[in-house]
């Protein structure tokens, strides 16, 4: 409708200051087109606003009230056409305005009216970019119709309604994308969420045995194993609610409870080393800790010691994080028999390798802009490796 109004305007003012009065129909089928689109993009909002204050339009009395006051202007502009007393042109093709101009501007200035008392009704329904969109759409033709019922010249109620109408434009996009990141975001997390839910029952089944023979053997360290464990299972639950970046150490302390109960079952199996001089910086939660798990899990051997280093640093402007650990690496026949032999232990229900990280990678995107890579680790085993600006 914007376009057709802008087209219709510029129609009207090539017929009426460059051609001849042979050209006067045209120039008033113009005019009439140019008005009657501006009039109908003012009931358009209505629907609009109410969608966004999230009511149904079509029953709503402020709907009616705007249809109604655009049939009054439908009929004062087709009653225009057969009468000389709100404008007219002259054989010459010259557009006048009569005594009762203004009486045409009425219904459209009610309308407007209708809009701002609907807007502030309903403005605590609303963000507070809503709000500054809808008030410019309304505010800024408004004042371009009242300074254009005493002038002539520069159609500036064209151009007022062309840049509110850009700007409403504006904020829908900007408004629907960030709708569209934030469902992407919820959807990311819900995949982490699942996989934390879907924890592998035979972990809980080992640790809680561990526990059980250490109660005897060594009550000391199976107290510790279950505080460890408590710690795990407590971060591991808490993480899945939260929906923005957690600071680095929480996760840390995160992967290091999980660590703990690992150790506790492969004692001398898993060494793991620490480089972590920078800590002051944020990622989303289960990030770190289901890398090394995924390292754990895949890497672990019977007859071999399995090596993880877990590394941060920084590069100019960007924290980086690596994951490196001795195992088979991706790919390789004893990781894919781990894995094979980890969804069968887990009944089915442990997601793949690549599965896990894939969806650790497009957090870290939709989040805060990070990358995650995965390579072969120099012989052998894998490193991951997380940017973040």
């Amino acid at each position: 409708l914007l376009s057709l109004y802008v087209a219709s305007d510029v129609t009207s003012i090539i017929s009426l200051y460059f051609f001849g009065p042979s050209f006067v129909f045209l120039s008033r089928t113009a005019v009439f087109l140019e008005s009657f689109f501006s009039s109908l993009l003012i009931p358009l909002l209505i629907p609009f606003l109410l969608r966004c204050a999230g009511e149904d339009y079509k029953k709503s009395p402020w709907f009616a009230a705007s249809l109604g006051f655009l049939l009054v202007y439908f009929i004062l502009l087709v009653v225009t056409q057969f009468s000389t007393a709100i404008y007219t042109f002259t054989e010459d093709n010259v557009y006048t305005r009569g005594p009762l101009y203004p009486i045409l501007l009425i219904p459209p200035a009610l309308s407007m009216l209708l809009n701002l008392i609907l807007l502030a009704c309903k403005s605590r329904k609303l963000s507070s970019r809503q709000r500054r969109a809808f008030l410019t759409f309304f505010i800024v033709p408004t004042i371009c119709m009242l300074i254009q019922m005493s002038s002539y010249g520069l159609l500036l109620i064209v151009l007022g309604t062309s840049l509110a109408g850009l700007a409403l434009f504006a904020f829908i996009l900007t408004d629907l994308t960030e709708k569209t990141n934030l469902q992407a975001v919820e959807n990311a997390n819900q995949k982490a969420s699942i996989l934390v839910l879907q924890m592998r029952p035979h972990f809980i089944y080992n640790t809680l045995t561990s526990i059980y023979y250490l109660c005897e053997k060594d009550p000391g360290r199976a107290q510790q194993v279950i505080l460890d464990f408590t710690n795990y299972l407590r971060r591991n639950f808490a993480a899945v609610s939260k929906e923005y970046t957690v600071p680095f150490t929480e996760e840390l302390a995160h992967t290091r409870a999980y660590l703990s109960v690992e150790q506790s079952r492969y004692e001398d199996r898993l060494a793991i080393e620490y480089n972590i001089p920078h800590i002051h910086f944020h990622l989303p939660p289960l990030t770190l800790q289901p890398i090394v798990e995924n390292a754990v899990k895949h890497g672990i051997r019977p007859k071999n010691i399995l090596h993880i280093k877990i590394a941060t640093g920084k590069e100019e402007d960007t924290t980086v994080i690596t994951v490196e650990d001795s195992g088979p690496g991706f790919g390789q026949t004893d990781g894919a028999r781990a894995a094979s032999e980890e969804q069968a232990s887990s009944g089915g229900q442990a997601a793949p390798q690549i599965s896990a990280l894939s969806i650790i990678g497009e957090r870290l995107s939709l989040m805060c802009n990070g990358t995650l890579d995965i390579r072969p680790r120099e012989g052998g085993g894998t490193v991951v490796e997380i940017k973040l600006p």
